[in-house]
């Protein structure tokens, strides 16, 4: 049975506080499973979600400051220590190699894992699989930073009434869709295009180009909120974005269900960034990230 779902292993922006720990992020894309941003403490919030090294397929960075990538030398390590019987693709900025090198190598274990290394040098697409296509975008943050979107390919829905109006019925259901075509009738003419679901997680970074193409049609979006809107000038100083800028690049991108995380430390009430993302205009499904939150990508139907 496929699933497709985010897992919350951590919240915090800088620095983990006592209900929140550093970032992470594991999306369940039926069989395959991406991690995004392991921070510090990773692997223990991991064992808490019922997350197994396992079930990790690639690795996806954003940027490398620490509370999103501490968590590095720890995962794979894990993965390497419970011999993790798939390979594993880790993308990260280019210009991180050396951090990625240091994190990687930190001590001494031994390899049992085919790790590739997969560093983003530009925009465009980093995988193209059967299941999803994942591209990079750069973002704006004071250290070159990128934000990940997962695609599926569109498939199409069958539409009963025309398979009725062209006396299509039985094993000839399965035949034209296995074919194309069946007595001259071609299956454009009885289905329709079925957009595939679309994931994207958008972290460090102040409003620019890069967030509103990822975020552009989402099913689901992860993104970061570490302010609120009266300290906007400080969020656009630090390289952020406030819970209303997430908000209106969300309404304004028709994002199904928007999830706002990465919250500083400053701010003690979490429903503060829900009422500001309401008063944005936003009105699809809004989830304000938690540590162990389940988030299901919407289905298409």
């Amino acid at each position: 049975m496929s699933v497709r779902e985010l897992v919350v292993l951590g919240t915090a922006s800088q620095v983990p506080t006592r209900h929140r720990n550093h970032n992470g992020y594991l999306l369940r894309w039926d069989g395959q499973g991406i991690l995004f941003d392991p921070g510090e403490g990773t692997q223990r919030q991991m064992l808490r979600a019922g997350v197994a090294a396992h079930d990790i397929h690639r690795i996806c960075v954003t940027h490398f400051h620490g509370d999103h990538s501490l968590g590095l030398a720890g995962v794979i390590q894990r993965i390497n220590l419970d011999q993790v019987p798939h390979p594993v693709t880790a993308h990260y900025p280019a210009s991180g190699q050396h951090f990625f090198e240091r994190l990687r190598y930190a001590t001494a274990y031994r390899e049992t894992v085919r790790l590739t290394e997969s560093p983003v040098a530009a925009d465009g697409p980093l995988a193209v699989t059967e299941a999803y296509t994942l591209d990079a975008c750069r973002l704006s943050h004071p250290v070159e930073s990128y934000g990940y979107r997962l695609t599926e390919p569109d498939g199409r829905r069958i539409l009963p009434e025309k398979l009725a109006a062209h006396g299509i019925k039985g094993p000839d259901v399965g035949r034209i869709q296995r074919d194309g075509v069946l007595n001259g009738v071609s299956l454009d003419e009885v289905s329709e295009v079925r957009c595939g679901q679309r994931f994207a997680f958008v972290m460090d970074t102040r409003l620019c180009d890069g967030v509103h193409a990822l975020a552009e049609g989402a099913d689901l979006l992860v993104i970061e909120s570490t302010f609120l809107d009266e300290d906007v000038r400080l969020a656009t100083d630090h390289g952020h974005l406030t819970a209303g800028q997430a908000a209106s690049v969300a309404r304004d991108a028709g994002v199904r269900h928007l999830v706002l995380t990465h919250f500083s430390q400053r701010y003690s009430d979490p429903a503060e960034f829900e009422r500001q993302a309401r008063a944005a205009g936003f009105d699809g499904e809004l989830s304000i990230a938690q540590d162990l939150m389940r988030v299901p990508v919407p289905k298409r139907t």
